[in-house]
């Protein structure tokens, strides 16, 4: 299968940190399919070359294992080619129409890494250039709109030119393994679908957390904030894999049928549940892996006073027969004491315990980042002569030991299968307007809210309210287990 692959905002952080070292390693496994070419196009003049070289530079930037030796991004830089465009000029579409028609590629995706605000005009003029064909897929990277009246703009845009199965709204968090493996590990396996639901469950914890503070992007993140750039796509999608009833079957719109049900399910916020079920927080200085770090009003590009939150944490449920009355919560923040994604599912305890030992109820951890992984926590006894105890134990199943030459990062995975048109990984409209239209009343609920965020020392667990939050239920975040 050929395919032409164009890069709108090819000169981007985006391009260069996520989307060609995904390429790269996609290259490296053998996985891209043969007779494919690149095109970045940007603003600026550069020959084909010169792009190779400073894509090669940038890789100085990206983690070890994901850099080339010189002989290696040699081979790779054959297949990149470099355009220069301005995006609202429809001449320069005509002429990528040209460039893409010269050889006719089997498939083409045109890869909108840019800010969100361009993505009508490029549909708009994709589409009057004739580059929407029945071929042609177009990826859409987050953040889709600032709130649901910007999204559904888009997506009107969007609708205009391409038909839903050619748009495909990309969520990195969906690539990972660990999250392809909470479908396998609900409808692959009989051992968990007994015990996935209300009966069996006391709580779901989501946790995305994030040592880093917000670097030179100081300016975007401030219009943009931690509900809008993680809990509104990201971490929401993580609960619809966790909440949703089986699907009929493995195809794309069947599992997102399912999921957008979940996201109808969830228990809408009125301004009251937003005060005592939302906590809001922005970091201060502190200290991160034992290096002292500034607060956030401190950093490059923050507005003076800035009221832009860099934490959430919340608590919702899902209403429906399954998870009535289990509370869902979810949290995100800049600046916390480690890089740890994660899923806990908490079950209950036994009815009428008969050991003596550690009371402590069975719970399976999905590791997200910085490793992927499932972890089963159970109790046994340990001791013996009539002074056998339960003490805690753990099943560890790391996936990279597991299947050492079958890793496949998110980003690589997503691009592959945009490549291939499979839509499972990728979010429909519907799914991201529902999730909008969710989020809404809490950030209507911020801006009439004089307090602003809570303040908490870089390098913790956020502020202390977050912890009060699911302690009114009888809970504690994992960390704090």
């Amino acid at each position: 299968m050929s395919f032409d692959l164009v890069l709108f905002g090819g000169t981007g952080d985006l391009t260069w940190r996520k989307i060609m070292p995904a390429l790269l390693q996609a290259f490296r496994h053998c996985k891209l399919p043969p007779g494919g070419r690149v095109l970045a196009v940007a603003r600026d003049e550069r020959s084909d070359d010169e792009y190779r070289a400073f894509i090669k530079e940038r890789f100085a930037a990206v983690e070890a294992s994901k850099r080339p030796s010189d002989e290696e991004f040699a081979r790779f830089a054959e297949m990149l080619h470099y355009r220069r465009m301005d995006l609202s000029q429809p001449e320069h579409y005509a002429g990528l129409k040209a460039w893409v028609d010269e050889r006719g590629a089997d498939t083409v995706v045109l890869f909108l890494a840019t800010s969100p605000y361009l993505f009508p005009v490029i549909c708009e003029q994709l589409g009057a250039a004739g580059l929407n064909g029945p071929n042609a897929r177009v990826v859409l990277e987050k953040p889709l709109g600032h709130d649901l009246k910007s999204a559904q703009t888009i997506n009107r845009v969007v609708a205009s030119a391409f038909r839903e199965e050619q748009a495909l709204r990309i969520d990195h968090y969906l690539g990972k393994p660990a999250v392809q493996n909470v479908m396998a590990l609900r409808f692959g396996n009989a051992l968990f679908e007994p015990l996935w639901r209300r009966e069996s469950i006391a709580n779901i914890q989501i946790t995305l957390a994030e040592d880093i503070g917000v670097g030179t992007r100081g300016d975007f993140y401030d219009k943009t904030g931690a509900l809008r750039d993680m809990i509104q796509n990201h971490a929401l999608q993580l609960l619809t894999m966790i909440a949703m009833e089986p699907p009929p079957s493995g195809d794309a719109d069947a599992i997102r049928d399912e999921k957008l049900k979940v996201l109808k399910s969830l228990k809408p916020f009125t301004p009251e549940s937003v005060a005592r079920d939302v906590v809001r927080g922005q970091y201060k200085a502190g200290s991160v892996g034992g290096q002292p770090v500034p607060g956030y009003l401190d950093e490059v590009k923050v507005p003076v006073g800035s009221r832009c939150e860099t934490f959430v944490a919340l608590r919702t449920e899902v209403q429906n027969w399954r998870w009535a009355g289990v509370p869902f919560y979810l949290r995100t923040g800049k600046r916390l004491a480690e890089r740890d994604s994660h899923i806990v599912v908490n079950f209950r305890d036994v009815p009428h315990p008969i050991f003596p030992g550690t009371r402590q109820a069975n719970k399976l951890v999905i590791k997200l980042q910085p490793e992927d992984g499932l972890e089963l926590h159970l109790l046994a006894v340990k001791g013996s002569g009539g002074n056998e105890l339960l003490s805690p134990v753990s099943l560890d199943l790391d996936f990279d030991r597991a299947f050492p030459s079958e890793r496949v990062g998110g980003y690589e995975r997503l691009l592959l299968d945009a490549l291939a048109g499979r839509l499972n990984l990728f979010v429909r409209s519907d799914e991201q307007e529902q999730a909008w239209r969710w989020v809404e009343p809490v950030l209507q609920a911020w801006a009439s809210d004089p307090t602003g965020p809570r303040p908490y020392s870089a390098g913790g667990w956020g502020p202390a309210a977050a912890s009060a939050m699911v302690a009114r239920d009888g809970c504690t975040w994992a960390e704090e287990q």
